[in-house]
């Protein structure tokens, strides 16, 4: 090592400080990304940034200054990750191969079942949502009403026959 060590732009002093710490950031960044490939890449960017400014990074503070770029390439990269995911996410939920017609049929269906359901009577309308869209079984709609298991059966058999007639599901 050489005797300034204040100054890690010399080749001989990064080279310490890389062989110090690169096996430590690189176990660092696996334990946070889980991919040896990614850990890496970003130490080795981590070391690149460090050698870019080497003027402006003590001897004394290159190891916190390479964790902390680690860490926020890190950050980086998950933020990148999840924009990518959201935007696919958006982009395969408005997207759909169906004809404009189906499209058509499927919204006017789903306005008759909507309105299917506002017209049955409250006690019908409370059993068949949660049912069908809360997943509850006729015990635990039972237990939540404070009614019996027969009477859940009774309004949603009511409530299926009231949406079959007015959806139409038989025709």
């Amino acid at each position: 090592m050489d005797n300034d060590l204040k100054n890690i732009c010399k080749p001989k002093n990064f080279k310490f400080i890389f062989k110090t710490y690169a096996k430590d950031l690189k176990r660092f960044l696996y334990f946070k990304f889980n991919d040896l490939e990614t850990a890496e890449d970003v130490m080795q960017d981590a070391f690149i940034k460090l050698w870019k400014n080497c003027d402006r990074v003590s001897f004394e503070t290159a190891k916190s200054y390479l964790f902390t770029v680690g860490n926020n390439l890190f950050i980086n990269i998950k933020k990148h990750e999840q924009v990518i995911r959201k935007n696919k996410y958006r982009h395969t939920k408005n997207t759909t191969n169906e004809s404009p017609e189906f499209l058509l049929i499927e919204k006017e269906f789903l306005t008759k079942i909507e309105n299917a359901i506002a017209d049955l009577s409250p006690k019908q309308r409370e059993v068949f949502l949660l049912s069908r869209i809360e997943k509850k079984k006729y015990r635990e709609i039972a237990i939540l009403l404070d009614i019996s298991v027969k009477a859940v059966e009774k309004r949603m058999h009511g409530a299926l026959l009231k949406m079959r007639k007015i959806t139409d599901l038989n025709s």
